[in-house]
């Protein structure tokens, strides 16, 4: 038989295999994290979603899950969306992406007629938020 030496008893828990720093403090947050019982807040579309739903059906509802599957899309849209676009203003050597970006990025990872659809949508929201902030800086 073989002697197997005790474990290594250790002030602090051992977590996911590594031992804490020494030397620090032994608090686990910090003073700007969230107080006990607080969850943090996570982003999601689902209040966006929620409207357009009454815009379009007014006595439809939607159930959770298909709200989380909405959700995902839009989220994962999103990151394509601006991924695509980054590359182009990279590739362009801009560091700021531009409606122009937006814009090709749009036709480029949006097939055919959804993309011209997406096009038209995003210039007619542009247009729309160009003539609002022109008519609220003339009031100043």
């Amino acid at each position: 038989m073989s002697y197997k030496e005790p474990a290594k008893i250790t002030k602090h828990p051992v977590v996911g295999g590594r031992e804490p720093k020494s030397g620090g403090s032994t608090a686990t947050k910090s003073t700007t994290s969230l107080r006990k019982g607080q969850k943090k807040r996570k982003e999601t579309y689902h209040s966006y979603i929620f409207k357009v739903l009454k815009q379009v059906h007014p006595n439809c509802g939607i159930s959770y899950k298909a709200m989380s599957v909405l959700c995902s899309f839009v989220s994962d849209l999103f990151e394509r969306l601006a991924r695509e676009a980054s590359i182009l203003a990279s590739k362009n050597g801009k560091s700021t992406i531009s409606s122009r970006e937006i814009q090709t990025a749009a036709r480029l990872v949006l097939p055919g007629e959804l993309a011209k659809h997406a096009v038209s949508e995003g210039t007619k929201a542009v247009t729309k938020y160009a003539a609002t902030s022109d008519l609220i800086a003339e009031r100043i």
